[in-house]
């Protein structure tokens, strides 16, 4: 049986790297495509490489083998130029997908956003009725719909994924685990909110294993699942409990202010994803914070 191939879309990110890093294990020719080269940190070897921007066609021509697998993990994490937001989160999917429209893809995976439910009061379940707010999360669901247009009008085996918090080793510092850690591990003071929020964290290796599920199950095919724990954490003590378990550091509770507009709790339910492709998180919150904690020590 011929190798299997996979495209990874923002293969240089976070969950691009544990992905590609599990699929080589498997023995899986993976394909990176990705606007930035990789920092040497999430740099892998076997991966072939290609430097491109969805938002421009011309771009997709580079991808010259023939994919079994596409898994979409694109877009700008700096969600503060409102255009550049839009152009990389829906019209760089609306690119991708059409590209690979008529090419005999066996599964296309998109990560969507717990954002897609903006007003929707948690815990959230699967809809195609949404209340998005930020121009990330309506490019979000905009992209949604174009998937399943395509899933319906001609069969595009497409999956979405509404990924809530996640976290683990190798994430960028600029997220609140990653913040937290590295400010305990150096035992300064940092500023907080009041951590009054409830927010849903899933480890990066149960991420990967919910994208490998879909790949590999037929009914995962033009369905939305929320990706998640369906277990909220207050901030406030998800940051008291890495403090105590690293044993130094201050947090400032109550110097950042929240945003008005902001939703004090969010989660979802994941009884679907559960049922209909037999995925559930693997690795507890503990567990997860104590390999992560770990793996930052070291860096």
């Amino acid at each position: 049986m011929k190798n299997k191939k996979i495209l990874i879309v923002g293969v240089t990110g976070f969950i691009g790297y544990h992905l590609a890093k599990y699929c080589l294990k498997k023995k899986w020719e993976v394909i990176g495509f990705s606007k930035n080269k990789p920092r040497d940190i999430r740099r892998l070897k076997k991966i072939k490489y290609i430097k491109g921007d969805l938002f421009k066609e011309k771009d997709l021509h580079k991808i010259k083998d023939k994919i079994d697998y596409v898994v979409n993990l694109g877009g700008y994490v700096d969600h503060s130029n409102k255009i550049t937001t839009y152009k990389s989160h829906y019209i760089g999917c609306k690119n991708l997908s059409n590209y690979f429209l008529n090419k005999n893809l066996k599964s296309f995976i998109q990560m969507g956003s717990g954002g897609e439910y903006g007003k929707i009061d948690s815990p959230h379940k699967e809809t195609f009725r949404c209340k998005p707010k930020s121009v990330y999360s309506r490019s979000k669901f905009l992209a949604t719909k174009h998937l399943l247009r395509l899933n319906k009008k001609y069969n595009f085996p497409c999956t979405i994924l509404r990924l809530y918090q996640t976290f683990g080793d190798k994430q960028a510092i600029n997220r609140l685990i990653p913040i937290v850690i590295t400010s305990c591990i150096k035992g300064k003071k940092f500023p907080c909110s009041e951590g009054k929020q409830y927010r849903d964290f899933v480890h990066v290796d149960d991420v990967v294993s919910a994208i490998i599920k879909c790949i590999n199950k037929k009914k995962a095919n033009g369905q939305i699942f929320n990706l998640g724990t369906g277990k909220p954490i207050k901030i406030k003590k998800l940051i008291i409990l890495i403090r105590d378990k690293i044993g130094d550091g201050y947090p400032d509770f109550g110097k950042i202010k929240l945003r008005n507009e902001e939703t004090l709790k969010i989660f979802p339910k994941v009884d679907k994803i559960k049922k209909l492709i037999n995925w559930k998180p693997k690795t507890s919150l503990l567990k997860g914070l104590k390999k992560t904690i770990k793996a930052f020590e070291k860096q």
